[in-house]
């Protein structure tokens, strides 16, 4: 009995110690990825509130002698922020809107028609969806030049809304879990396929459509590559491109860059303080499986 007793002190001494460990490493992992992720966000903001002088001389998490409050205004003006968040707004309502109904149209064509081709238009999208972008921007350019769609906002637009290959899988995968009884039940009280598409199936993709907005919304507002190859234009620039007025061949002004993503930030930061509670809903609802 003694023995025994012995032995269950020790595999209890064991688990305490390795429990211990385990949860010591944990939190430790847990501050120092949170550290390190915190660490840009507070020297962006330090940043922000120096003079040029002042951040040129001293280092990059040190507090400010003076707060330049003005470095916000003096850089959404000079930056024209706000023709910037008109023009990203814009295409950002046209994009979202267009790749909702593309997506889930074309998913709901793939998935409740078969038809010859269906298994190979599935194959060339995934196939699309593993090629770098920036591999095939040589031949999108020429045609993009060819059908005069440079330099403009829609020209743009289109071409934001015909890259959205993730969106369409989500859409295909989450009409998989909805039954073919509704469809069958709405064409025999006269219901035809726009109607069963429009009235019956679209309402029931709120998850996945809150999970698409955001990852396509958040895609398109911080495109640059794209933005500055197809809007050359100053008076095209997105919230994107316009941070890149402080750069140049002579420096970098890091205060005004600084101030400059804490204003693009904002809005983001609003929306999703907002509407928290519908984005972690749709994430969790829109992670279906197939």
């Amino acid at each position: 009995m003694a023995a025994q007793t012995a032995s269950v002190h020790k595999i209890r001494h064991h688990y305490s110690a390795g429990f211990i460990i385990w949860t010591i490493f944990k939190y430790f992992t847990l501050i120092l990825v949170s550290f390190t992720s915190v660490l840009p966000i507070v020297s962006c903001v330090i940043t922000a509130f120096k003079s040029k002088t002042e951040y040129q001389n001293t280092n990059v998490m040190q507090l400010p002698k003076v707060w330049k409050l003005s470095n916000f205004a003096e850089a959404f003006q000079m930056a024209n922020m706000g023709r910037a968040f008109l023009n990203s707004l814009i295409i950002l309502v046209f994009v979202l809107l267009g790749s909702i109904l593309i997506g889930t149209s074309l998913a709901y064509a793939l998935n409740r028609f078969k038809f010859i081709g269906n298994e190979l238009i599935r194959n060339l999208f995934t196939f699309a969806a593993l090629l770098p972008g920036i591999a095939m921007q040589v031949s999108t350019y020429s045609i993009m030049s060819n059908l005069h769609l440079i330099n403009h906002l829609y020209g743009y637009i289109f071409l934001m809304m015909g890259t959205d290959v993730i969106s369409i899988y989500i859409f295909i995968q989450y009409y998989e879990n909805l039954p073919v009884s509704l469809d069958e039940s709405a064409i025999l009280d006269g219901a035809n396929y726009f109607q069963i598409y429009w009235h019956i199936l679209l309402p029931l993709l709120k998850p996945a459509i809150v999970t698409c907005i955001i990852l396509k919304g958040a895609n398109t507002y911080n495109e640059y590559y794209c933005a500055h190859l197809y809007l050359q234009k100053p008076e095209l620039c997105t919230v994107a491109i316009s941070l890149y007025t402080f750069t140049g061949p002579m420096g970098n002004q890091y205060n005004y860059i600084c101030a400059g993503v804490i204003i693009s930030l904002l809005p983001a930061l609003i929306v999703f303080i907002l509407c928290q509670d519908q984005i972690y809903n749709g994430i969790a609802a829109g992670a279906v499986k197939g």
